[in-house]
């Protein structure tokens, strides 16, 4: 087998992220490339594959129907920086410090160097790897957390969620956006590698440059057949929502549909290298998302379908999230598979297709899903799910638990929500309630959470004692590391292009998005494809 890739010619494309796990192999490679796709906010009922009535989602919709589609697949954390933790570890979001809530755009924290994410675990088996989109897992001192020193050799995007920066502009050619982002920070960086290459990002071209980052990546490495990790980790369909001009007013669902109409036609294109590049037979892609969607934005904010609440919360509509299976020849066309997964599984899964080494010295949360993905009727490995909130707490533990047909709740909380939405244990204003007796659902009768089994019936009792049981069991385990998230924040750890210039931070401006460094050689075979006007 050829060496990997060490790094990509001039990161220049005028992408889009989302966010799958692809799985592919090379003709004459004996291992699985591996794609991730990630969306960001992106509701259980927003697909039209889950129901929508008025979504544009053809690419999705077509890879549900050649794969599998997960009726009851979660993410680990309602909120976005642990959840991309959880999915690069497969370990939930405490034991590697990234609580309470999420990293900002001047936070002196990230994801610690001793974890190991997928990346890392792939290299070591001879695998080019790349992170193109949403990173939000840290940036710190000198660039210190960015994907680059996290076992990625090429990283294209915005390093946190694009509202934490001032906004403007977010559709062609200059409509201003429909949400409000923060202000007295500076502008989005656009990070090539460690290098901010413009600032403050283009959101109106941002989506094509993702995708052409990503495709050209995957056709450097089908070329050389040489084994690849691929994440695309979209910034939509987060708030505040953008498209360029062809998928500006394209849809029937106003600015949300916008961007997810152009999330996937982003899918599309990178469906359409694997297939050009050879790879496509070979390959396995899954697609998920970070969290529920925010109903605080309304209709500009998505949609949960059935399920309760939304982002921040751990009602079902703020962890179950929709994820597509497919890898043609090996997953069967067309199947529907309500086995329990989550995004803590991705990891070992991935590990156990292309043989790389599951770490031993730590606890890995995740399963592989290998007999639901390639075994006709196969079962999870997993027995239950373990919900934590937007903010977790050593003195509070679990918030819920799962198993196979039942939910507990030990407390509940609202979150990104508020009038006049109508169910107001979804509302931001609605504060932590410890549920005693716990209240407990059947999920597979009632999977929108509305009709608790009555406290202290005979299965009320029967569950609950199995439940209580697993998850007193779990939590000897569930050791909190120190928080990175609460090592503090401050203008120093702000990305700028002009570091030290003044005034502050509104000098943090620049356009260098043909970067392109002469003296290195590794920059050179894809400048072409790469570079934009």
């Amino acid at each position: 087998m050829m060496a990997p890739v060490k790094a990509l010619a001039g990161w220049h494309g005028r992408g889009l992220l989302l966010v799958v796990v692809v799985l592919a192999t090379a003709s004459s490679a004996d291992k699985p490339n591996i794609v991730l796709l990630f969306a960001d906010d992106l509701g259980y009922g927003d697909l039209g594959c889950y129901g929508h009535p008025t979504s544009r989602s053809p690419n999705l919709d077509q890879m549900s129907m050649e794969g599998m589609r997960f009726t009851q697949f979660y993410s680990a954390s309602p909120v976005c920086s642990p959840s991309r933790a959880a999915l690069l570890t497969g370990r939930y979001q405490i034991r590697s410090g990234i609580w309470p809530g999420v990293f900002g755009s001047e936070s002196a924290g990230g994801l610690p160097h001793n974890e190991t994410t997928i990346a890392e675990g792939l290299k070591e088996v001879g695998y080019a790897t790349a992170i193109v989109g949403k990173w939000h897992l840290g940036v710190g001192t000198n660039n210190t957390y960015l994907p680059t020193n996290q076992g990625f050799d090429h990283y294209l995007g915005i390093p946190f969620s694009h509202d934490m920066c001032p906004c403007m502009i977010c559709f062609y050619p200059n409509q201003s956006c429909f949400d409000h982002c923060r202000t007295g920070e500076a502008g989005c960086p656009l990070f090539q590698d460690d290098k901010i290459v413009q600032q403050p990002a283009d959101l109106t071209t941002l989506t094509q440059r993702y995708t052409d980052a990503s495709t050209a990546f995957i056709q450097q490495n089908s070329a050389s057949k040489t084994p690849f990790f691929l994440y695309m980790a979209y910034q939509h369909t987060h708030h505040p929502q953008f498209a360029s001009k062809k998928f500006r007013n394209s849809t029937t669902r106003a600015t949300m549909g916008d961007s997810l109409f152009e999330l996937d036609d982003s899918v599309g294109q990178i469906f359409e290298a694997l297939k050009a590049s050879g790879v496509a037979d070979n390959t396995m892609v899954f697609f998920t998302a970070d969290n529920g969607p925010s109903l605080t934005r309304q209709v500009r904010g998505g949609n949960q379908g059935l399920l309760k609440c939304g982002k921040g919360t751990t009602y079902e509509g703020g962890q179950r999230e929709p994820a597509i299976a497919w890898m043609p020849g090996k997953i069967p066309a067309g199947q529907i598979t309500h086995e329990l997964a989550g995004t803590v599984d991705v990891l070992p899964t991935v590990f156990t297709l292309t043989g790389a080494k599951i770490p031993a010295d730590r606890v890995i949360d995740g399963v592989d899903m290998s007999p639901i993905l390639f075994q006709d009727k196969g079962q999870s490995k997993r027995t239950h799910y373990f919900y934590y909130p937007k903010n977790p707490s050593p003195k509070v533990g679990l918030y819920a638990i799962r198993d196979n047909t039942y939910k507990a709740h030990f407390y509940t909380e609202g979150s990104h929500c508020g009038k006049p939405y109508r169910d107001q244990d979804c509302w931001g204003s609605t504060g932590q309630a410890k549920q005693t007796p716990p209240i407990l659902f059947n999920l597979l009768i009632d999977p929108s959470e509305q009709y608790p089994i009555k406290a202290h019936s005979m299965e009320y009792n029967q569950t609950m004692d199995a439940l209580q049981q697993v998850a007193d069991e779990f939590q000897k385990t569930a050791v909190f590391g120190e928080s990175e998230i609460g090592k503090g924040s401050g203008k120093q750890y702000s990305p700028c292009c002009s570091p030290g210039c003044k005034p502050f931070p509104a000098c943090c401006k620049c356009n260098n998005i043909a970067f392109m460094p002469a003296t290195s050689p590794k920059w050179n075979a894809l400048s072409s494809v790469m570079t934009l006007p």
